[in-house]
């Protein structure tokens, strides 16, 4: 596996929207050095879904504390946040 897509996360948070979801999830990984390369995020009804692809080479904490942090912020904000490495999707997806 290339080693650029093992310092790679998808980060998923799902919720009833409100203000602050995105600030709170974001800071978190500002905090951490984690780089957002991408962003996806749409409101289906009143339902917040939001996608993140993350570069986190110059993360200061370990992938395991991130998620942590991240699943913790959301508890405080009221939604599901899930962290896992990019190469899990590869994975899934072979034959």
């Amino acid at each position: 596996m290339n080693a650029a897509k093992n310092n790679r996360v998808i980060v998923t948070v799902l919720g009833k929207d409100k203000v602050g979801i995105i600030a709170g999830i974001t800071g978190v990984l500002a905090a951490a050095n984690a780089n957002i390369l991408d962003i996806s995020q749409t409101i289906m009804q009143e339902f917040l879904v939001m996608v993140m692809l993350v570069d986190i080479s110059q993360c200061n904490v370990d992938f395991g504390t991130l998620k942590e942090r991240l699943a913790e912020k959301g508890k405080e904000i009221g939604v599901q946040v899930n962290a896992q490495h990019e190469e899990v999707f590869y994975f899934m997806h072979r034959i």
